[in-house]
């Protein structure tokens, strides 16, 4: 059986540095995805459609994690990689200090060996065993291309991220680049279980260099 390992082999994009931004080009991928929003005034802990759309997320991963353990030919083990967030608002830049309605799209990574038909596979697998939602039909397997991006880990609460975010910013105005895109976070704590002073939370940042520019 081959053991596959993507936080590994991509271990730059998924095990940062806490003290310094970094420069990366984030390479496509094929991700397990879903859509949503968080209304103006309600936190992400207490959205029931948030938590369903986590629900159906690591359902369908883990569903097609033991899939592909199990299968006859060329079965493959590899562990569910983290849950990944690209976040903003319709009207305008994604500000953490304004109470305004957030829309989301939560993502797994997975192995390029995963297929449409798999997916669809587990989808059924997943209603046989724990019922039907509606999170279930938004879910869909796509390719993302995130391209160039700032990137740090950030160590604590969420509640601090602007604090992390400002320095990210200062670090794209010294070095020429422009924000472009959705905000993006990865999650490598459970906030459930971690200390959140611990909690661990990779941010990053899409970004184009500016024309002029020295890097």
């Amino acid at each position: 059986m081959i053991k596959l390992d993507l936080k590994k082999q991509w271990k730059h994009l998924y095990a940062p540095s806490a003290k310094a931004v970094e420069v990366v080009e984030v390479p496509e991928f094929s991700f397990v995805m879903i859509d949503g929003g968080i209304t103006a005034g309600q936190s992400v802990a207490d959205s029931g459609d948030f938590r369903e759309a986590m629900q159906a997320m690591y359902g369908a991963a883990y569903t097609l994690k033991f899939m592909s353990k199990q299968r006859a030919d060329n079965p493959i083990d590899y562990p569910v990689m983290a849950l990944e967030g690209l976040w903003w608002v319709e009207s305008g830049e994604f500000d953490f200090n304004k109470k305004q309605d957030w829309r989301y799209t939560l993502m797994i990574m997975q192995p390029d060996h995963i297929s449409q038909e798999m997916f669809q596979v587990a989808l059924q697998q997943v209603r046989k065993k724990r019922g039907d939602s509606p999170a279930l039909a938004r879910l869909r397997l796509a390719r993302f291309h995130e391209g160039l991006a700032l990137q740090t880990m950030h160590i604590g609460p969420y509640a601090n991220e602007p604090e992390t975010i400002a320095r990210m910013q200062a670090f794209e105005r010294e070095h020429g680049y422009a924000h472009r895109g959705k905000h993006h976070e990865i999650y490598m704590g459970d906030p459930r279980r971690a200390d959140p002073e611990k909690l661990q939370t990779i941010l990053r940042e899409p970004v184009e260099k500016l024309a002029g520019t020295m890097g």
